[in-house]
């Protein structure tokens, strides 16, 4: 049976038939037990509800009489008699009003759990049980009956909490009217009427609703609003949006969904994310277009709690940004009276987000940096629960800072084997498609693809709007208008912002916002092709390093190693401004002179233990001392552009530069023709020795080649460019006469320096070996190697080295001529010298292919011929080629020695007098095949 006693008591069967219960008397004594249903409840007790202060005479008789005909109505068991009471047998759960008072209990509890759907279906389940006034049947009840109206009128304030929480706030507008009316002096429902109302647009009328409940407060008991219904009047003059949205749900402002995928910033993201949960302001700083807003929105976006975005972009006056965050937040002008004065911004935002958890993410900040700076220092000091996520090309400069730099996308190298492994093609390759359908990398265009990311420093929104124009042009007439950017990348989205619509508008608003000193710097510094160091930038562009480290922290430069450098796009409009200034010549000679100096400092130390720091700190300098060199070839003076080539040349042997010095020097012998410049003959024998040794000699060179000897007296020891005294002889020979047993010879070699000392040792012994004379070029080679050694030299130590060990091969001793060339391989791998590990290679297998190991001397010929390929070096190229050969022919497999030796003999150069020996190994071998041998 059920029975229920929320409004005129009634009772059904298991059926749902109604249950004929009698009279008044009857139906009270029913609700009174039911209200107690499995318990048993005194006679005492129910002669009082049941009759009140006017019991009948024989009352005990009466309550007997009413049982008896309860029990005929529901059946005897359903009415126990007890010595004290009677007890209806019943599941409580059969009693509306217990299952009202489980209902609302569970709603309760989901509400408080945070779970408002459950909590307003449970409690819309408990209401509809209520048909009228509870117990109405038992008028003198009235206790009981107050006590379940009250859990009627909370049941209802939570289920109006609940869909509060779930938005509902338009719905609830006219019931939470009525029952505000009803009960004037309940603070909850009035609370949650002013919510309804500004959740509906309605804030003055959610004001008025206060200002009521405070007046009747005042008038009925004299007090003031509690602290529920006060907090939420303070929340609506905050204009919380909380207030008007689901409970529990993030607010999110200014938080566009995104058109286009995001790509490649993963690691960012993730970095972005982290770094939010433990700090209270984070700035993404780096330069125009390098995806900072893009990154910010996508990390608020999945950042848990309230998120507001606000634009400041538009944004032209710093006193602006209080009111433009009061704009992205919503929160509108209260209604003032008119004798209160009005509220400052950023007053209103303290006020707004004292209490509130947000994240609030300030968007372009970089031409308001001091008001946004300002304003985000007072709202993080005066708002705990506040985070503020910032992009600018600046960081922000306030304590508590952390600073996230976004650099570019990670383009492919240009050898890449899978581009798409690399996030800047991904981006181009999927934004290309989008305009493209049929648009895909592939083995035919991913040259095309790369050499576009890399033009465009993998900065995403120059990638996109390059993709943008394959709409109109092929990806081929893309990759080739790069070098007039600026003109190419010209339509981007109509609904960006002005200076995200095309590549030169992005650079330009950087440009704008640097003072006189920064554009001074930022102009000049591009004749830095490989970046600067702070001293180098000082001395070129004739500004404090202060003004590079300010171009630093404005992302108009990124600091790589110690060295401050521009993306490409970046120099580009930069190059334009140094041209519009008129002041490129004298910067371009400033920036020569700079190297000129760099190398004459270097050059000595080439020569000495310290070589290798030197090395590798003109390794840094060494894109910037290429285009020195050439500007002075094509624009500057001609013998500054002599004076770098020659003091280069040390380094750029040491390195195994042949091929870009050898086309440079080359480039200034046309330039001079046949003059040379008066005091600069060692400087010019340098250049025509640099032009020659990438073997590529024609005739114009050969005689230049030629007249050398003529140009330096004999037996002459250059005092300014001391590393010509080994390049000399290697392409000319010894000087005509040179007597090494001379009295004059040995003074002139106890004079020198002790490099040269040590070198001309080493030239004796090459000397001695040619002459036939074996053991006094041991000697010879012997002091020279020992001299070098306690110089702490280790090209020197390489080349006597190398001379003992052609030495031992000559006389038979393969193993001791391999653990030479092998020692000697170690240093030239431990300098770097690429052309000097090649032909070491070579050496080793020249004598390993003689102990009865051909292959590990085919391993080091094959390894030679690489680096030399690499590295343009015909002469150690051809000796690779030349000894591969030599193993074909040893094998039997004559069609490929053949093949190989006539390779080398294209390859070897023959103006070298230092490549001898190497063109006879060559014709003997072609000999060997059947070929005459001709006279060199």
């Amino acid at each position: 049976m059920r029975f229920d006693i929320l409004g005129p008591t009634e009772v059904r069967d298991d059926g749902g038939a109604p249950v004929a219960l009698g009279g008044p008397r009857v139906r009270a004594l029913l609700a009174l037990l039911a209200l107690e249903s499995g318990r048993i409840v005194d006679a005492e007790r129910l002669v009082d509800l049941l009759y009140g202060t006017r019991p009948p005479g024989g009352v005990a008789n009466a309550l007997q009489s009413q049982v008896s005909r309860l029990r005929r109505a529901l059946g005897r068991d359903r009415v126990e008699f007890h010595p004290s009471g009677y007890r209806l047998v019943a599941d409580p759960l059969d009693v509306d009003a217990h299952r009202f008072e489980r209902l609302a209990a569970e709603g309760g509890q989901a509400l408080a759990g945070g779970d408002p759907h459950r909590a307003a279906a449970l409690l819309r389940e408990g209401l509809e049980l209520w048909r009228g006034a509870p117990l109405a049947d038992a008028p003198h009840a009235e206790a009981a009956a107050a006590r379940l109206a009250e859990l009627r009128l909370a049941a209802i304030e939570d289920r109006v909490q609940a869909e509060l929480e779930l938005g509902r706030h338009r719905e609830l507008v006219a019931e939470l009217t009525q029952l505000t009316a009803a009960h004037p002096l309940r603070e909850r429902p009035r609370a949650q009427l002013m919510r309804a109302l500004y959740g509906s647009g309605r804030q003055a009328e959610a004001l008025a609703a206060f200002d009521e409940g405070r007046r009747i407060l005042d008038e009925e008991l004299g007090v003031e609003p509690g602290t529920e219904l006060t907090a939420v009047h303070l929340a609506v003059l905050r204009a919380d949006p909380s207030l008007g949205t689901p409970g529990g749900s993030a607010v999110r402002q200014g938080v566009r969904a995104q058109l286009t995928s995001f790509v490649g910033r993963a690691e960012e993201l993730r970095q972005v994310r982290a770094e939010l949960a433990g700090a209270r302001l984070v700035t993404l700083i780096g330069p125009g277009g390098a995806g900072k807003t893009r990154l910010a929105v996508e990390a608020a976006g999945r950042i848990e709690g309230d998120v507001c975005v606000v634009q400041l972009a538009p944004v032209a006056d710093g006193a602006e940004v209080p009111l433009a965050v009061l704009a992205g937040l919503e929160i509108r002008d209260r209604t003032h009276a008119r004798d209160l004065p009005a509220v400052e911004p950023t007053a209103r935002l303290v006020t707004a987000l004292a209490d509130r958890e947000l994240l609030l993410v300030l968007d372009n900040c970089e031409h308001l940096i001091e008001a946004a700076a300002a304003l985000a220092d007072t709202l993080l000091a005066a708002c705990p629960a506040l985070r503020v996520l910032a992009t600018s090309r600046e960081a922000l400069g306030i304590t508590g800072e952390c600073i996230l730099p976004v650099a570019p996308l990670r383009v492919p190298p240009r050898d890449a084997a899978d581009p798409l492994a690399y996030a800047a093609a991904r981006l181009f390759a999927d934004r290309a498609a989008a305009v493209r359908q049929a648009f895909e990398v592939n083995a035919e265009n991913a040259a095309q693809v790369i050499q576009i990311c890399r033009a465009l420093d993998g900065l995403p929104l120059a990638i996109e709007l390059a993709a943008a124009r394959l709409r109109a042009l092929s990806l081929s007439e893309v990759a080739a208008r790069l070098d007039d950017r600026f003109r190419l990348l010209t339509r981007g989205s109509r609904t960006a912002l002005p200076r995200h619509q095309t590549l030169r508008a992005v650079v330009a608003w950087s440009w704008d916002l640097l003072d006189d000193g920064e554009q001074t710097l930022a102009r000049r510094l591009t004749v830095f092709a490989g970046g600067a160091t702070p001293r180098a930038a000082e001395r070129v562009c004739g500004l404090p390093e202060d003004v590079l480290f300010s171009l630093a922290e404005k992302s108009l430069v990124e600091v790589v190693d110690g060295r401050y450098r521009m993306l490409r796009t970046i120099r580009a409009f930069c190059a334009e401004q140094l041209a519009a200034a008129g002041e490129a010549e004298s910067i371009q000679h400033a920036h020569a002179a700079y190297y000129l100096d760099l190398v004459n400092t270097a050059d000595p130390h080439l020569r000495t233990a310290e070589q290798l720091d030197w090395l590798t700190r003109l390794d840094k300098e060494s894109d910037d001392l290429t285009a020195a060199v050439r500007w002075a070839i094509e624009s500057g003076p001609s013998e500054l552009a002599l004076r770098l080539v020659a003091l280069s040349a040390c380094y750029w042997w040491m390195r195994g530069h042949r091929a870009v010095s050898a086309h440079l020097a080359t480039d200034l012998l046309a330039r001079l023709g046949d003059r040379v410049p008066a005091e600069l003959n060692e400087e010019y024998v340098m250049c025509v020795l640099v032009a020659v040794w990438s073997g590529d000699v024609g005739e114009e060179l050969a005689a230049r080649l030629n007249r050398l000897r003529g140009l330096l007296p004999d037996q002459y020891m250059p005092p300014r460019l001391e590393f010509l005294s080994i390049l000399l002889p290697m392409f000319t020979g010894p000087p005509s006469g040179y007597d090494l047993l001379s009295e004059d010879s040995h003074a002139i070699i106890e004079q020198l320096p002790p490099w040269s000392r040590a070198l001309t040792h080493c030239g004796s012994g090459f000397i001695l070996q040619m002459a036939g004379r074996p053991e006094e070029a041991r000697a010879a080679f012997e002091r020279s190697l020992a001299a070098f050694r306690r110089l702490g030299e280790r090209w020197g130590t390489m080349l006597a080295l190398s001379g003992l060990g052609d030495l031992a091969f000559d006389q038979g001793d393969y193993a001791s001529s391999s653990a030479m060339a092998d020692e000697a391989l170690k240093l030239s791998r431990e300098l770097g010298a690429m052309a000097d590990v090649a032909e070491n290679l070579c050496r080793r297998a020249d004598a390993v292919a003689r102990t009865g190991d051909p292959a590990g001397a085919l391993e080091d010929y094959r390894l030679a011929a690489r680096l030399s390929r690499r590295i343009d070096s015909r002469d150690t190229l051809a000796r690779a080629h030349c000894g591969l050969g030599e193993l074909a022919l040893a094998q039997g497999d004559l069609g490929t020695a053949r093949r190989l030796l006539e390779q080398a003999r294209a390859e070897c150069p023959d103006q070298w007098y230092s490549a001898g020996d190497l063109a006879d190994r060559i014709a003997a071998g072609l000999a060997r095949l059947g070929e005459p041998v001709s006279e060199r």
